[in-house]
């Protein structure tokens, strides 16, 4: 019953560029601007987060369910596409998917392991892009429970 939006986060190490549909994200801060995202310790993109300490996190429009399910598998990395969708890489180097209404660029600021299968992950906004006003795809308004 706990409300959630979905997301798709991204990041690059070196050559190495991991992405994921994710599900557990909130504004942490005003001042600086900070979010905080639950993180599969396990998957690629925290691989490459957490040595690179930088990330992009991709607001999904309620109609882009399609575009969530591509990052709800294995990344794979071909072509200038991360699992057939188009990138750019971002002012901080992350991969960008110009197709999200919005997205935020950010550093990584702190990596919180409390022993579970997710690490928080507290990110400073350091650059962010509006593209269309959409109202948000919801996980309640898909058939999955959990994003990632």
């Amino acid at each position: 019953m706990i409300s959630n939006g979905m997301y798709v986060i991204s990041s690059r190490s070196g050559d190495r560029r991991g992405a994921a549909t994710i599900t557990w994200l909130s504004q942490a801060s005003f001042k600086p601007p900070l979010i905080m995202a639950a993180i599969r310790s396990d998957s690629n993109v925290f691989a490459c987060l957490s040595e690179s300490r930088i990330a992009a996190v991709h607001m999904l429009g309620s109609h882009q369910k399609d575009l969530a399910r591509k990052f709800l598998a294995t990344t794979e990395v071909e072509n200038g596409t991360i699992n057939g969708e188009p990138f750019v890489d971002g002012s901080t180097s992350a991969p960008v998917f110009l197709s999200s209404p919005a997205h935020v660029e950010c550093q990584v600021r702190d990596l919180i392991d409390s022993g579970g299968d997710h690490v928080l992950v507290i990110m400073e906004v350091v650059d962010a892009t509006y593209r269309e006003d959409a109202p948000p795809l919801l996980i309640a308004n898909t058939p999955w429970k959990y994003g990632g």
